[in-house]
């Protein structure tokens, strides 16, 4: 009787500790987080000249800033499967405004990196707000849950240049990330008054042990590894382009403002809320199909961002189509990857989104060099180029299935 209680009890906690409010105030801070990593995008001309970078050399802002998300991403999420995740999200966020404020009181170039090093390494908490919101959520109403957070998220990422290119023409650029500190702090005082305790699960796995479980995913999941190097390839292409846009678009002949270069997110945005079906369809079997029409659209996104300094409207269709592409793809990378360890999602996430900043952080260096070399068409052509090696990895991958299934019908035939 008296179990039964417990049990009781401990479903009514769980259905009360995530209510629609608190989602949507996870949400938010979920799109606060993940913002501090792409504001730099449209700012890297301003912090150029202010630094006196050559155009080559500016791309090392956010390649040090992805690289440390995936540091973090392999030492900061996995602590959510062994630790109080409440108290880990306050501590890291506070960590992270502290920041922001040294990355915008910085007055050198280095210690500018060292300041966005540091917000990139505790910008993985967006995906401990992932793993809390699914925490708490009821069976029932998990996948609604996690996906109104995963919406914080994407207009987070989108929204991230809008504001920081307006920011950029009315203060400076030092004043984002000001802007982003004090929502921060904001931010900390709400959860700390509504962020329900729940208390740590006895585990016994120690921290070092926790790591090595992560890693030796790869070693057991093939489906991970196919489809971390899809989101390392479909990510390097995401960056190549929005990386590098900022530098025709600020230069002669166009000469446009940071706001208008910002509100370009708005058309990224608009491509992947469309892609925002695609869970849907690989959990109706079609993962397959997805992937090899999102990718065959990304490569065709490329021709129409190709003729930027033809007309802008070109370049919004084709930010529209590389965003719906790759959010596609990336969503469906997911549903496909948790459906193989649904129970070891956390580690799961860290261990799928450290190809995605390692692609991220790639693709942001080599497309500042390759537009120094050869201005933006030598950029377009390693984008199309990036993607058409994501397709022909899809492809070779499907093959493989193709004659693992041949290959296990024709034994099952002759065992017959």
């Amino acid at each position: 009787m008296h179990t039964s209680h417990q049990h009781l009890q401990a479903s009514n906690q769980k259905k009360e500790g995530m209510t629609s409010a608190l989602a949507w105030v996870i949400a938010v801070c979920s799109g606060l987080s993940v913002a501090n990593i792409y504001y730099a995008q449209p700012l890297l001309d301003s912090i150029a000249l202010e630094f006196g970078l050559s155009t080559a050399s500016i791309g090392s802002v956010i390649t040090v800033t992805q690289i440390c998300y995936a540091l973090g991403l392999l030492l900061l999420v996995p602590l959510g499967d062994i630790v109080d995740r409440r108290k880990l999200i306050i501590i890291q966020m506070l960590f992270s405004a502290l920041a922001l404020i040294f990355a915008a009181a910085s007055d050198s170039y280095p210690i500018l990196l060292i300041g966005l090093a540091i917000v990139g390494l505790l910008a993985v908490i967006t995906q401990t707000f992932v793993a809390y919101a699914a925490h708490l959520s009821a069976d029932s109403e998990r996948g609604t849950m996690v996906g109104r957070v995963t919406s914080g998220i994407v207009i987070g990422i989108l929204l991230a240049r809008t504001v920081a290119g307006s920011m950029n023409d009315w203060l400076g650029w030092r004043s984002v990330y000001l802007l982003s500190a004090s929502l921060t702090l904001i931010s900390i005082l709400v959860l700390i008054r509504i962020l329900p305790h729940r208390p740590v699960t006895d585990n016994k796995i120690s921290y070092f042990q926790l790591l090595g479980s992560t890693l030796r995913l790869y070693t057991s999941l093939r489906v991970l590894r196919v489809r971390g190097l899809l989101a390392m390839l479909i990510f390097m292409a995401f960056s190549i382009l929005w990386t590098a846009m900022v530098l025709p678009l600020s230069a002669p002949p166009l000469s446009l403002s940071h706001t208008f270069i910002g509100a370009f997110g708005l058309a990224g945005a608009a491509g992947a809320l469309a892609a925002a079906k695609a869970g849907k369809q690989a959990d109706r079997g079609y993962g397959q199909v997805t992937t090899g029409v999102s990718l065959v659209i990304l490569i065709l996104s490329w021709i129409p961002i190709g003729l930027l300094h033809t007309s802008l409207w070109f370049l919004i269709l084709g930010v529209i189509l590389l965003d719906l592409a790759v959010q596609a793809v990336h969503v469906t990378n997911q549903s496909l990857i948790y459906q193989v360890r649904p129970e070891a999602q956390s580690r799961l996430t860290a261990s799928y989104m450290i190809f995605y900043s390692i692609g991220s952080a790639v693709g942001s260096i080599t497309s500042t060099h390759v537009y120094a070399w050869s201005g933006w068409t030598g950029v377009c052509w390693l984008g199309a180029a990036v993607s058409t090696a994501a397709l022909l990895l899809w492809i070779v991958d499907r093959q493989f299935d193709r004659s693992l299934q041949s290959r296990v019908n024709h034994n099952h035939r002759n065992n017959m």
